[in-house]
């Protein structure tokens, strides 16, 4: 009796099957809710990462034309807010260094003094989010690769999108402000003749007390430099990266000049004037 039970439970093949499918199908619905949940999480980090990258392209903007504005009044000061959840702000000492070279006429030149800069750099980590190694957009409309932009309206900042890996301070997707040069010209008549004026601008930036309390960038002018040679033919203006700059991997292959060194050609007797502001920088310090 007892082995003819045994036997029918053992045809029963029914008997275990609503369990096992329901522990089975339950199992499968809370796995694909995990891979649900974790590409979902994966998508809106992506986003509002993609998201922050943009809105901070004008904040850098912004950033370069607040550079122009307190770069030639000594005392100024003005503060931009950014706002970045997964961003870092960081201002590079000393990276760049501009050369510049004077013609009196004789067809050589003297070299007449050379200046720093540094930069400023909006970060994203591109594990949060990535442009691809290589990538490079220059968003400054006006701006060209040119390190001297001629003209009142030019501007004296370079704002570009890079992603350049490896660096040495990590891998990022990039926005930079990078100084340029203004180049402005005029003539003056008089009864004797006329005489041309060039006038050339470099903002440079340095680095003040970094205190990261706020998600902030304060511009200070601290001082204008004006340097005035006459009889000037042809000025040669040279850009290089510092050797702190150049182990960093800010090279000239991060910020992709037209060329490194350019001549401008006046006419003879011009009278040439440099002006070079000084602008401290302080992140998170309003």
């Amino acid at each position: 009796m007892q082995t003819a039970q045994i036997q029918s439970f053992r045809r029963d093949k029914r008997a275990l099957s609503p369990a096992i499918s329901t522990v089975i199908m339950t199992s499968a619905v809370v796995v694909m809710i995990l891979v649900a949940m974790s590409f979902a999480n994966t998508m809106i980090d992506s986003r509002l990462a993609e998201n922050e990258f943009s809105a901070n392209k004008q904040f850098m903007l912004t950033t370069a034309l607040q550079i122009d504005d307190v770069a030639w009044t000594i005392g100024r000061t003005q503060t931009v807010r950014y706002s970045s959840s997964v961003g870092n702000m960081r201002s590079e000492n000393a990276t760049l260094r501009y050369t510049f070279e004077v013609d009196y006429g004789t067809g050589s030149f003297d070299t007449l003094f050379a200046q720093e800069t540094g930069i400023i750099l909006f970060n994203i980590p591109v594990s949060s989010y990535s442009l691809g190694n290589g990538y490079f957009q220059r968003i400054s409309t006006s701006a060209n690769g040119s390190i001297i932009q001629a003209g009142a309206s030019a501007p004296v900042n370079d704002v570009f999108c890079i992603e350049k890996l490896p660096m040495t301070d990590g891998s990022y997707a990039r926005i930079v402000v990078a100084p340029k040069i203004r180049l402005l010209h005029s003539t003056i008549g008089s009864p004797l003749g006329s005489t041309n004026y060039e006038r050339f601008y470099l903002p440079t930036l340095i680095n003040g007390r970094h205190l990261y309390q706020s998600q902030s960038i304060t511009l200070s002018g601290e001082g204008v430099t004006k340097i005035i040679e006459s009889g000037v033919s042809r000025v040669r203006v040279t850009v290089t990266s510092t050797l702190n700059g150049e182990a960093a991997g800010f090279d000239s292959n991060f910020f992709k000049f037209d060329q490194t060194s350019e001549t401008i050609i006046f006419g003879n007797n011009s009278v040439v004037e440099f002006y070079i502001g000084k602008v401290l920088v302080k992140i998170g310090q309003a």
